[in-house]
């Protein structure tokens, strides 16, 4: 192999490398904080426009970097609950992070991490809601002060909870 060829193809698997450790990246939805809520984005549940809610907006951010915004934590289950209704083709696998707004701190935070109060006396602009919050004791003095029923996890809401607050 000539000199030059010997080098080119040294800078070609080099290059090859980067790319493929940079890949993962790409596919793995790297990219997956919150997205800035436009004044266009309605909620794929119920049409409502999401920026008018800032307090209560909830996000699913999807590995290809596309995103769709909620007009609250209960719009975002029911779509998770029913992903190839409301986005078809798509399934779990495909989301990079999801996010409600807490309650007290009004910050977006991971809703696989959030507690949520359900059967308050405090509404979202759907009505009943699930309120979320970053940590337990903000949750239990949420909970006392507002009536509310029960304290879950991400992974105790279901769409049986759901359906409950409609």
């Amino acid at each position: 192999m000539r000199r030059g060829a010997r080098h080119l193809l040294t800078i070609s698997l080099g290059a090859a490398m980067g790319l493929l450790l940079l890949a993962p990246a790409w596919t793995l939805g790297a990219d997956a904080e919150p997205r800035e809520v436009g004044k266009k984005d309605k909620c794929p549940v119920c049409g409502m426009f999401v920026y008018k809610y800032p307090d209560w907006v909830g996000q699913i951010v999807f590995q290809d970097g596309t995103a769709d915004f909620f007009d609250g934590a209960k719009d975002l289950f029911k779509y998770t609950f029913d992903l190839e209704r409301y986005r078809p083709g798509a399934s779990a696998d495909d989301i990079a992070a999801i996010y409600v707004t807490e309650y007290y701190n009004m910050d977006l935070i991971p809703a696989k991490e959030a507690l949520f109060v359900v059967g308050s006396d405090v509404y979202g602009p759907m009505g009943h809601e699930l309120i979320p919050f970053n940590n337990r004791e903000d949750a239990e003095v949420f909970k006392k002060d507002h009536m509310g029923r029960r304290i879950l996890t991400f992974d105790e809401v279901t769409p049986e909870v759901v359906e409950k607050l409609d």
